[in-house]
This record gives structure tokens, C-alpha cells and sequence, in this order.
């Protein structure tokens, strides 16, 4: 007479922590393979930190005897260092985007889809992967926070690391959702120009967003960069008072707070992510 085996229901969820560690494993690898290749290109990523320098430096040397110190309550450089910061880690972050439509165009994502893990894994990889490139290389431009008149203090120095983690997650993901939208590396490259250089000189990196036209205040109120550039700033003057942070986002004529800017900021990080990821589970 044959005996009924129940399942036993304590298996299902034996397994799920091995799952878990499966998934973290594939985050990992993912992430390493980053760090590995910011390690390898030595050169390349030297000529990416070259850029801002040249603009902290040169734009910023030059602008410092044309704008008054008065208009700003700051020197020039110093009011321009977290919009080069901005710069540091804005272009790491598109660069996963790009780096996913070319292992697509090569063939490489469809190998790298066949590992046994989910592939809102494999995008979450790709995003810390290109949020931890991103900050490290504008934590090498923290060393010039001395040459635009700020203190090296480890507390103002921390407060800007992590607000460059939070804008580097947020500009990785929104450009991990294009990238999963988009087939061709030409369209994506396209639309960068298009869409990311203005939206730069709409984010107060450059001028006060007080300068600019009525229609630009509108502008920077849905532009990220601009949150972006106003919580690197305000991070500033917590730790500097004598250098208050020149007016930026206003709502009604009143800037938010500082978290809000941050959990704003982490939103919509998140919220492209989780598109990014529901997009990215349709099959190739």
C-alpha cells in the first residue's frame, strides 16, 4: 500500500535564503566586473576627471574676475564646485546606459541573460555597479575642495560623498531606463545631446537659476540635475555657514527642505529603476 508524501512546507522556504545569496552573488559580480574595468582603464578614466578639472580651472578661473563676489555671497569656483561635481559623476552614470544598448548590439547581454538569476538582478548590478564607478571618481574631485576656498573637514567631506551616491544612482537609473527603451547606441547618444547639456545649464551648476528666464524656473522644478546640483550646495553652507548657499529649487517662491530634496531625488532614482526593471523583464 503506498504511503502519500506530503511536501513538507517548511522546504520552499529553506531555499528562499539560498535564492537571496544566489541573487546578492550575481549583484556582486556585476559589480566587481565595474570596479575591475575602472581599474583597467587608467587612462580613459583620467581623461573623464580631465574634463570638469578644465572647467573648475579654466571656466571658473576665468569667470571668477567677471562675476562680482557680492552677487553670489561666494567666490566664483567655489559656487561652480558642486556643478563640476555634478559634471564628475554625470557622465560615469550615462555610461552604464550606453554600456547596456552596446552588450545588447554585441551580443553580450543575451549570454549574460542566460545565468540563472532574475533580470531585475542583473539591472540592479548594473546600476550599483555604475553608481559606486560614478562616486568614486567625483570623490577624487573632492580633492580640490581646497583650491575653491573650502576646508578639507571630514564631516563636509562626507556630506558631499553621500550626496554624490545619490545623485549617481539617481542619473544611473534614469539612464538605465532610456537605455532599455532604445536599440540603437546612436539614438541614445542622440538624445544625450539633446536632453542632458541643457538640462546641465538648467541646474544652477553655472549661473543662479534667479538669472534665468521665468520659463527655466519651470524647467529646473522636474529637472534632476538641478535637485541635484541645489543638495550638493546646501551640503556646503550646512558645514560652511559663511558661505550660504546661493537660492536654487524654489517652490512658491520658498526653497524645500534639504531631506526633501533628498528623498525626492532617491524617488525618482528608484522609481526609474523599478520602470527600467518591468521593461527590462520583457524578452529580447
Amino acid at each position: 500500500m503506498s504511503t502519500l508524501t506530503l511536501p513538507d512546507p517548511a522546504a520552499p522556504c529553506g531555499r528562499r535564503p539560498a535564492r537571496l545569496r544566489h541573487e546578492l552573488r550575481a549583484v556582486h559580480a556585476l559589480v566587481y566586473r565595474d570596479l575591475l574595468r575602472l581599474a583597467g582603464q587608467r587612462t580613459h578614466t583620467a581623461l573623464m576627471l580631465l574634463h570638469p578639472v578644465l572647467y573648475l580651472l579654466i571656466l571658473g578661473g576665468g569667470l571668477a574676475a567677471l562675476v562680482p563676489h557680492g552677487s553670489l555671497g561666494v567666490g566664483y569656483q567655489t559656487y561652480l564646485f558642486p556643478g563640476v561635481l555634478m559634471m564628475t559623476v554625470q557622465m560615469p552614470a550615462i555610461t552604464v546606459g550606453a554600456r547596456l544598448i552596446s552588450d545588447r548590439e554585441r551580443g553580450y547581454l543575451r549570454e549574460l541573460l542566460m545565468a540563472p538569476v532574475g533580470r531585475s538582478t542583473l539591472l540592479l548590478g548594473c546600476c550599483l555597479g555604475g553608481t559606486l564607478v560614478a562616486t568614486a571618481q567625483g570623490a577624487v574631485l573632492l580633492g580640490l575642495a581646497g583650491i575653491v576656498g573650502l576646508p578639507y573637514d571630514p564631516s563636509l567631506l562626507l556630506l558631499l560623498l553621500a550626496g554624490m551616491i545619490l545623485v549617481s544612482f539617481t542619473i544611473t537609473a534614469l539612464a538605465l531606463a532610456l537605455a532599455v527603451t532604445l536599440r540603437r547606441g546612436e539614438t541614445f547618444h542622440m538624445l544625450l545631446g539633446l536632453v542632458m547639456m541643457p538640462l546641465l545649464f538648467v541646474s544652477g551648476a553655472f549661473f543662479p537659476l534667479q538669472t534665468l528666464p521665468g520659463w527655466a524656473h519651470t524647467l529646473a522644478g522636474a529637472n534632476p540635475l538641478a535637485y541635484g546640483v541645489d543638495l550638493l550646495r546646501r551640503c556646503i553652507s550646512l558645514r560652511v555657514p559663511d558661505q550660504a548657499a546661493v537660492a536654487g529649487i524654489e517652490w512658491a517662491g520658498r526653497q524645500p527642505p534639504l531631506p526633501l530634496e533628498g528623498v525626492l531625488l532617491l524617488a525618482s532614482g528608484a522609481l526609474a529603476l523599478l520602470w527600467a526593471a518591468h521593461r527590462f523583464s520583457r524578452p529580447e
